[in-house]
């Protein structure tokens, strides 16, 4: 097999896996989805937690669902099935919701459990391609993860049933998640390490750029004022405020250099000519989060903070989110 017989094997395999999920969204019931995300939001507004079931392949993603939703506040467990009949059920208890994953829905390992977990009085929720196996019959609700075929060439390895679970899985999460009006200060709880939890926890005004390291600029003052400001600040752009403190625009090299290649520039030009007006800005008490994607959405490298009384009092340069390892 030569590399572009195995090249258009791999897309092949990727193209039955999106012919799956397309699938999923037009035969995924809105009723029942829409009862297993109320069931769980209510479990939880009770106190009571989510018990994940699930062997082999439907187990990894059992398990990768459960991180999921301990990830954004949703108390979740992985019980093995095995342990479960040796002592471990102790881990479920009445209220609680259980996911039971399974695509055949005969697995012999989670129906040998089934019964205990219902004399517990629980809500199971099966997720399984089978809509007459065992499973389904024993569940109290049921959601569809049929696929038409594998995208194993042998139609055996679950390729396409694993990935339908998975983002079903992730689906059931996220409108949870909405549901319960989960916020990014929630999730900044259980996120507090790495990049992710410094950008969640920590606000503007405690890594923009202040007093010596921010360039200021009137904008009467010539180019090369504001380029010297910018070079002992050892920043891309000036922030541009009038005589009262308020915020005129923003020069960057960027500018110098596009006005430079037309000769639109001397060293005596004013800034006020050549700045940007009503630059982006974001609040000082933002989250550094939301100036992440202030910053994505409007493809910039810089962006000036505002202070409380609407004032220019900082400015965030990407390069600074880079060296403090936020992005």
């Amino acid at each position: 097999m030569d590399a572009r017989d195995i090249f258009e094997k791999g897309q092949t395999v990727i193209q039955l896996e999106i012919q799956a999920l397309r699938e999923l969204s037009d035969h995924l019931d809105s009723e029942l989805f829409s009862q297993a995300v109320l069931t769980l939001q209510d479990a939880l507004a009770r106190r009571s937690k989510i018990v994940v079931l699930g062997i082999g392949k439907s187990g990894n993603i059992g398990h990768k669902l459960a991180a999921t939703l301990n990830s954004t506040g949703a108390p979740t467990v992985v019980l093995n099935s095995q342990n479960a009949l040796h002592g471990d059920l102790g881990i479920v208890s009445a209220g609680d919701v259980v996911l039971a994953l399974s695509q055949s829905g005969e697995t012999p390992e989670l129906l040998q459990l089934l019964p205990h977990v219902k004399r517990l009085d629980t809500f199971i929720i099966a997720m399984t391609g089978r809509m007459e196996s065992t499973l389904a019959q024993e569940s109290d609700l049921v959601l569809d993860t049929r696929v038409e075929r594998e995208a194993c060439p042998l139609n055996l390895a679950p390729t396409s049933s694993t990935t339908v679970m998975l983002v079903l899985g992730d689906a059931l999460a996220m409108a949870l998640l909405e549901a319960r009006g989960f916020s990014d200060t929630d999730f900044a709880r259980y996120h507090p390490g790495g990049s992710l939890g410094r950008a969640l926890l920590t606000r503007v005004k405690d890594i923009m750029r202040t007093d010596r390291k921010l360039p200021l600029a009137a904008p009467e003052d010539s180019v090369l004022t504001a380029l010297e400001t910018m070079r002992t600040a050892r920043s891309g752009a000036c922030i541009i405020a009038d005589s009262a403190g308020e915020l005129a625009g923003i020069f960057t090299h960027g500018d110098f250099a596009r006005a430079f290649e037309q000769s639109a520039v001397t060293g005596q030009t004013t800034i006020g000519s050549l700045m940007t007006r009503d630059p982006i800005s974001v609040s000082s008490e933002s989250l550094v989060a939301e100036a992440l994607r202030t910053i994505g959405q409007n493809r910039v490298d810089d962006i000036v903070v505002l202070g409380p009384a609407g004032k220019p009092v900082g400015l965030i340069d990407t390069q600074d989110l880079a060296r403090l390892r936020i992005v």
